[in-house]
């Protein structure tokens, strides 16, 4: 029997130039989450440094948070989106995480309409605003709550779709872009994208109790003129 030429699912799906990694994954791991580590404490500091009023724990977390995502939206899919028909036969740092991520949703390797357009709003609206979030946490800027209600609604948005339509492919056409081992669908897949399904409803929560608060005082306020 003939041995497909790559490793992804749906088996014979046509991915151009494709090659295999040249290095193991152990090895670009360090390197990639040495990245990751300098935008988290880079954050964490900025977060807190150069002020003398009270951080909430939650305020650092959020800019944590959303310097993560900035990096993730803008570097690492900012580089699928440029190199999105040449990736399979790249051998870069950031084309062998795609390639290895891939065998969890086959998509980002084949130019799906979806895929590509959900990664190009990602990157040129969600990743600017995510950075825009962290600057105005850092500020205590009064937008920052506006900014960051937006980014989480198109995150839950975003991932919802993102699992919704693998699902309905699956569902309705018997088409899996996953590979079925535990690894490839319940890490990579379900697991790496199940933050962005968690996180923005706690920061959500966060910027309603706020807004609300604010809006209390404003309104208290205005009834205190009127009796004066």
């Amino acid at each position: 029997m003939e041995q497909p030429a790559h490793p992804y699912y749906p088996l014979g799906v046509s991915i151009s130039n494709y090659i295999p990694n040249d290095r193991p994954l152990i090895h670009s791991l360090p390197a990639f989450g040495a990245l990751i580590g300098a935008v988290i404490v880079s954050a964490v500091f900025l977060s807190g440094s150069g002020t003398r009023r009270h951080v909430r724990p939650i305020d650092r977390f959020a800019a944590l948070w959303f310097a993560l995502c900035g990096f993730l939206h803008v570097a690492f899919e900012g580089y699928y989106i440029y190199h999105r028909n040449d990736i399979s036969g790249m051998n870069t740092l950031f084309a062998q995480l795609w390639k290895e991520y891939a065998l969890s949703d086959s998509r980002y390797l084949t130019s799906d309409v979806f895929t590509v357009c959900v990664e190009t709003i990602t990157v040129f609206a969600w990743g600017p605003l995510s950075l825009l979030t962290v600057l105005c946490i850092r500020t205590n800027h009064p937008s920052r709550h506006v900014f960051q209600v937006i980014v989480c609604v198109a995150h839950l948005y975003g991932v919802a779709l993102y699992y919704a339509t693998n699902w309905a492919e699956q569902r309705f056409h018997s088409v899996s872009y996953s590979r079925p081992e535990f690894l490839y669908f319940w890490v990579y897949y379900v697991g790496f994208n199940a933050p962005w399904a968690v996180v923005p409803f706690l920061l959500l929560a966060d910027s309603y109790s706020r807004i609300v608060k604010a809006f209390r005082a404003l309104h208290e306020k205005e009834a205190q003129q009127k009796r004066e």
